[in-house]
């Protein structure tokens, strides 16, 4: 009986230990199951992580290429518009001769006695000098509209090689509006920047504290004061214009920014000029247009300024061109202007020698600049 009771205790111990034992090894691969699923999960997670970082990669690189092109761009605009560019207000060196040039204005303006040196605030371009013809033109905002690149793109792409070689264009920016400097700074950099390295063109600006009082008292006037306000300003804008201009070559060509030129004009320019006998002439006439396509000698431009600024207050420029000529070139009763060719074309006109005096051409058969507005 005792034996029998042992016999079934110990059945039941196995029966107890073998389902303990089932219940491990159930659990022991439920664990390993999940240990797996994990170990899974983890490399997954690792994959992912793997991706993304390949991905952040991808994405930095990207990043550094545009941000180096980005600076790229930065440079070669900075190269263009900001290395070119010097502050010429109260500095020395190179430009001192060319500075000098400036100090008749402190003659007639006394509240630019104490300015220090006059200079344009902004210089963009290589500063050319020692070239045969400049070419001056001055800009304001016109507000939505605006015709200075057709101007440009016609001037300078209408030169041969040799010839803008032996030129420069000047754009004097007449306006105390930044942002329209800005504008016109960007859109020469970006659509002229061979002529800029050349050297063929040039942008300044001229400085606000260089017009006197007056001009901005009547600026502030309705109407009529605002007329007389612009034709004081566009004088005194070509005086400065003609100043910076004066060192820079032998002759000096009056634009706008308001023209179209067309075909070979400056080859016919320059075949004019070197093909008149005489070299004892005032200025030549290229266009009726106002004061458009007047060509003077530089060496001539600080008194045409002179006078300029003497009268700048009671007539346009183009009539205190007309004044000039009579006062000092013509004696009583002699007519003012010879024409060797008439303005009108089609046209001949005789040609009337003045005697003892300097001689004003006319030259407009091929009608080499026409304006725009």
């Amino acid at each position: 009986m005792r034996t029998k009771q042992v016999n079934v205790l110990i059945a039941l111990a196995a029966v107890m230990l073998f389902s303990f034992s089932c219940f491990c090894i159930s659990r022991m691969t439920q664990t390993s199951n999940q240990l797996i699923n994990c170990r899974n999960h983890i490399l997954e997670f690792k994959e992912k992580m793997l991706r993304l970082k390949n991905k952040t990669e991808r994405n930095r690189q990207e990043l550094i290429k545009a941000l180096s092109k980005m600076k790229y761009e930065m440079t070669q605009r900075k190269n263009m518009s900001i290395n070119l560019v010097e502050k010429k207000m109260n500095t020395l060196g190179k430009s001192e001769t060319a500075s000098n040039t400036f100090e008749i204005l402190k003659f007639f303006f006394p509240h630019l006695r104490k300015a220090g040196r006059i200079y344009p605030d902004v210089i963009i371009g290589k500063e050319k000098t020692g070239v045969s013809f400049a070419l001056g033109i001055s800009t304001v905002n016109r507000g939505n509209q605006s015709y200075l690149k057709q101007t440009l793109n016609s001037i300078v792409s209408r030169m041969t090689p040799s010839e803008e070689k032996d030129s420069v264009v000047i754009v004097s920016v007449a306006d105390r509006n930044e942002d329209y400097l800005k504008s016109v700074v960007d859109m020469i950099t970006k659509r002229f920047k061979r002529q800029l390295r050349s050297g063929s063109l040039e942008i300044i600006s001229i400085p606000a504290f260089f017009y006197p009082n007056i001009l901005h008292v009547k600026q502030s006037t309705e109407d009529s004061g605002r007329s007389e306000s612009w034709r004081i300003k566009q004088v005194l804008d070509f005086c400065f214009l003609m100043l910076y201009a004066q060192p820079k070559a032998m002759y000096y060509l009056q634009l706008e920014d308001d023209i179209i030129a067309k075909k070979t004009y400056f080859t016919k320019i320059t075949d004019f000029v070197h093909n008149i006998t005489s070299k004892n002439w005032f200025y030549i006439e290229f266009s009726i247009l106002g004061f458009i396509g007047k060509l003077f000698k530089s060496e001539d431009l600080t008194d045409f300024v002179r006078f300029f600024l003497m009268f700048y207050k009671d007539k346009p420029i183009d009539l205190l061109l007309g004044d000039i000529f009579q006062v000092k070139m013509c004696n009583p009763g002699e007519t003012p202007h010879v024409g060797i060719e008439s303005s009108l074309p089609g046209e001949e006109q005789d040609s009337k020698e003045l005697h003892n005096s300097n001689t004003s051409f006319k030259n407009d058969e091929h009608h080499s600049l026409e304006k725009m507005a």
